[in-house]
């Protein structure tokens, strides 16, 4: 009896599991060209990001591109010790805080505003030629804006300086004085970023429901209260869902916009993970070193990310996951 209730009861697992293939295959077909939308998405993330993760390996090893990481020596912490213990970790530290605490700040609000500003403008064509000019900057590389700056501020025959002598000033540096780093990393950053950072904020105030507009004008509200008790709290959980975005990079500045900032007058104050990471670990061959320091800004951002998304939804905001 227990013999035959067992098959019974193989039977009716084995009839479950088929049921739930056939609705499984029966949605992958019915959605198949979806998934095979997805498809180049998924390659592209396994092999260029999931797949390198492996990598991770060397910063727990006294890495030898001869031997691989099959052969080379397993040392454990050795290495986030030693990055731990530097003298200029804590400054290197602190450079990269402040830089992204002023982005935080200061250029992450920036496109919120300029598309609250675009989405003001009635003029659609006017609206198109103001998105079209400030688009532009972004396609431009580090390395031509740059430039553009240094021969605006910096050579003698620029236009700022030119200026500044015309006024009976003497001339002076920007982007050699430590002072005026910071002003002048943000500024770049605002001028190149702003516009393309728009888009995602334009989008989300295409959703909004101009019904909401026309009933607040019947009310009385104005242009400032219809955006502040309407346009801003419909693109609230987009904002939250970047600044999460954004607080996952907290120690990810880039490495080609401030090495071309980075000189020996500017260093104690513009040296950040990403630049050490070139200076002392891949010029120097410490590619274990540079790894651990990868690892590290990786797990900081993690962490960030998780307890940030764990108090949006306790404040009963979306979370990215």
């Amino acid at each position: 009896m227990a013999a035959i209730d067992y098959s019974a009861h193989k039977q009716a697992d084995a009839q479950a599991k088929r049921r739930r293939m056939n609705r499984l295959t029966g949605k992958l077909l019915k959605d198949r060209w979806l998934y095979l939308m997805l498809l180049p998405g998924i390659v592209y993330f396994l092999l260029f990001k999931y797949g390198p993760m492996w990598g991770i390996v060397i910063g727990f090893q006294d890495y030898s591109p001869f031997q691989g990481m099959s052969g080379s020596k397993w040392v454990g912490l050795k290495h986030f010790i030693r990055l731990f213990s530097e003298p200029t970790f804590f400054t290197i530290l602190k450079n990269t805080l402040i830089l992204s605490l002023v982005n935080l700040v200061v250029v992450f609000p920036m496109p919120i505003i300029v598309a609250l500003m675009l989405n003001e403008l009635r003029k659609e064509k006017f609206k198109k030629a103001i998105q079209t000019l400030i688009y532009i900057p972004h396609f431009m590389s580090w390395v031509i804006i740059i430039g553009m700056f240094y021969v605006l501020f910096e050579s003698h025959d620029g236009l700022f300086q030119k200026w500044i002598v015309s006024l009976g000033f003497e001339p002076f540096t920007f982007m050699m004085d430590p002072d005026k780093f910071i002003p002048m990393y943000i500024l770049q950053n605002i001028w190149r970023d702003t516009g393309w950072g728009t888009i995602i904020f334009l989008a989300a105030l295409a959703g909004v429901d101009t019904h909401l507009y026309e009933a607040a004008r019947m009310d009385g509200a104005g242009r400032l209260r219809q955006m502040w008790h309407i346009t801003l709290p419909s693109i609230r959980s987009t904002i939250l869902i970047m600044f999460i975005l954004h607080l996952g990079n907290i120690l990810e500045l880039g490495f080609e916009h401030v090495y071309l900032l980075l000189n020996s007058l500017n260093r104690e104050v513009a040296e950040i993970f990403d630049t050490y990471v070139y200076t002392a670990g891949i010029l120097n061959g410490m590619y274990s070193y540079s790894t651990a320091i990868g690892v590290f800004k990786s797990a900081v951002g993690l962490i960030l990310v998780v307890i940030a998304n764990r108090l949006s939804k306790k404040f009963g905001e979306e979370g990215i996951f």
